[in-house]
């Protein structure tokens, strides 16, 4: 039997035990060095989705859940958010509120320090992070002062230094220009050639030209996507 890097079955969850499921009987299959796009209008159930995969549902956020989630084949319901923190990682639509240091060496640094590597493990993270992404001249740059794409390249440098395995990018491409979009998009395709696992959560088509797989959730289902959102 295949080890997916990521599965979920029978997945389905409602917020309020009397109302009705948010999402009903989700089956989703990502491989390593796979990418998966998601698509759905407003209030489709994305984000609820993304926030059961990394773990803040249900452990920070309650609710009502059937079915089961597995992170290489281990059930997350059994890890701590400390454990997943090192497996899975989020980048959201804006940076700003990922980044909280004038310098992005230190925004790389925060995660594994948090996580008590020690000194040299956390530079040598960083080194190999900013080499996977070619950024080595915003290592030492202030988020404040580069482009948005580069602001959102540094966010995922931050979560990459954690060596996570699978990358959620939560419609990251909303708040930069085109030039930024190239940035994001090359460097999910570097993610993809050293084995990362990505899911892309969008509401553009035109940021998925670089998925594998694009499925559409519509009504709390999840399908294949056959090219119009309704």
């Amino acid at each position: 039997m295949q080890q997916y890097a990521l599965e979920t079955k029978s997945l389905s969850f409602k917020y309020n035990p009397k109302g009705p499921f948010i999402l009903k009987d989700i089956n989703l299959k990502l491989k390593k060095g796979e990418i998966i796009g998601i698509v759905g209008l407003s209030g489709s159930g994305k984000s609820t989705l993304i926030q059961i995969i990394n773990g803040v549902i249900p452990k920070r956020i309650f609710g009502f859940m059937e079915g089961s989630v597995y992170l290489n084949g281990e059930n997350v319901a059994d890890k701590e958010l400390s454990y997943l923190a090192r497996e899975i990682g989020t980048i959201f639509q804006d940076p700003d509120c990922q980044i909280l240091f004038p310098c992005a060496e230190d925004e790389m640094a925060f995660g594994p320090e948090n996580l008590c590597y020690d000194p040299i493990s956390i530079l040598t993270r960083i080194y190999e992070t900013t080499k996977v992404l070619d950024i080595e001249p915003l290592r030492y740059r202030n988020p404040n002062t580069v482009s948005g794409g580069e602001k959102q390249i540094i966010a995922l440098a931050s979560v990459l230094t954690l060596n996570v395995g699978i990358m959620i990018f939560d419609e990251s491409m909303s708040f930069i220009d085109e030039n930024g979009r190239k940035l994001i998009k090359s460097a999910i395709q570097k993610l993809k050639t050293q084995g990362k696992s990505i899911i892309m959560v969008e509401h553009d088509l035109s940021n998925l030209e670089v998925a594998d797989h694009i499925y559409l959730l519509k009504n709390g289902t999840l399908e294949v996507f056959k090219g119009v959102i309704e």
